[in-house]
């Protein structure tokens, strides 16, 4: 077996990851781009399209959200004791395909409300077992890079499932949509087998020092003590509560003014997939250029201007800056908050359930302006949701240039 060195161990000792395995993680992150959500961004439009209100949409986002972030902490800390990390991605790609596929099928209230809310259950494992996978792999040292190539291919995956969608509604109609959802789902478990289970150290998957035992691990109470994490977790919540409505919001707009919720909702999506490409692309180079706390105020920045041109625009062809702009800011967010966890929380041992701590803050924000964006656009319309959004970005910017250093802590020496 070929295999890659990986300087991935905090002493500086090169470990050995299969090229198969690294590969394996690569096919993972393109089809979790639909296995991981089922319907996803396509569950607002096609439901507004058989009549579903906004507000009511806004609810089972909220509901089904905030069901789903009380498991993300237990979540995290199950990945951290685990060594099936493999099957903690596994099992959630099974069910949120099944319920997806019910959803589509069936799409009574029962069968809708229920769906999502194991969707949102069963898939707050995956990212923490993801996260945790990935350093098991590479380890600290090559870890901000890897994720950026895990996001890379993420986005990659999910543009490549919006041209499918595109073309597959285009030629056999909605019901097409089915096959999709099934021929991603194996792709994910093909690739989850394909890892090597034996190369990954469950150790360094948890944020420990190779030579360390499980026993030197902190207590729960490092998340609580931790300033740093509780302030980047504020800031992520701020931001989504902003950031996370428009998307959907623009989706259900020109899904019902132009008919086509599928087609409309796979070129806005498509548009912000793109520019997600192209930011993990370029990630790891600005990170060694110009430092990991600049390019986490890039992506604060992203929303005040996404916010502003969705609020005052109008007609289809803003879906392109607005997207294009929450591409450049949810994915340098993406990549810089694993990071700047695993440099908060070195050597505690608890990096999986601290990022899962971080992502149900951040999650909340996200679930909570769902109901908040749905009853502004029945006040005011679309336009004053987005402005209003848009507007609560200046707080996470005024709370992360006073604390920056906390937030993102500088790169340890050992890791250079």
């Amino acid at each position: 077996m070929t295999v890659a060195t990986a300087a991935g161990s905090p002493t500086g000792n090169p470990r050995l990851v299969s090229d198969r395995s690294l590969v394996g993680l690569a096919v993972l992150n393109f089809f979790l781009a639909d296995a991981r959500d089922g319907l996803g961004p396509f569950l607002d439009a096609f439901l507004a399209s058989q009549g579903w209100s906004t507000l009511t949409l806004g609810w089972i986002a909220t509901i089904g959200g905030l069901i789903g972030l009380l498991a993300t902490p237990l979540c995290g800390a199950l990945v951290d004791g685990s060594t099936w990390k493999r099957a903690l991605i596994a099992i959630p790609v099974v069910v949120v395909t099944a319920a997806a596929l019910v959803t589509l099928l069936v799409p009574s209230a029962p069968f809708v409300w229920g769906g999502q809310i194991l969707t949102a259950v069963v898939g707050a494992v995956v990212g923490p077992a993801l996260a945790g996978l990935t350093l098991g792999l590479v380890g600290e040292r090559m870890f901000s890079a890897q994720i950026a190539r895990n996001e890379f291919w993420n986005h990659a995956g999910n543009f490549a499932s919006l041209f499918g969608v595109f073309l597959i509604v285009t030629v056999f109609g909605q019901q097409g949509i089915v096959w999709l959802l099934v021929a991603t789902a194996f792709g994910a478990l093909a690739a989850v087998a394909s890892i090597d289970p034996n190369r990954i150290d469950h150790k360094v998957a948890r944020g420990l020092d190779e030579n360390a035992t499980k026993e030197d691990a902190s207590g729960f109470g490092v998340l609580l003590k931790s300033r740093g994490l509780i302030l980047l977790a504020l800031i992520l919540l701020i931001f989504h509560f902003g950031n996370a409505p428009m998307g959907r919001l623009i989706a259900q707009q020109f899904a019902i003014d132009l008919g086509t919720p599928f087609r409309t909702t796979a070129i806005i999506t498509g548009v912000a997939q793109l520019a997600m490409i192209g930011v993990a692309a370029v990630t790891p180079f600005l990170i060694r250029r110009i430092g990991l706390s600049t390019v986490f105020l890039i992506g604060l920045l992203a929303l005040p201007l996404r916010g502003f041109i969705a609020g005052t625009l109008d007609g289809f062809w803003t879906i392109y800056p607005i997207q294009a702009l929450d591409g450049i800011g949810a994915g340098l967010l993406g990549i810089v908050t694993p990071v700047a966890v695993e440099r908060i929380l070195k050597g505690s041992g608890r990096f999986n359930v601290g990022f899962a701590a971080v992502m149900t803050v951040q999650g909340v924000g996200a679930s909570l302006s769902n109901v908040v964006a749905g009853w502004l656009v029945t006040k005011g319309g679309y336009g004053l949701s987005h402005l209003v959004g848009g507007g609560v970005a200046f707080i996470a910017l005024a709370l992360f240039l006073a604390f920056r250093h906390q937030i993102v802590p500088p790169e340890p020496a050992t890791s250079r």
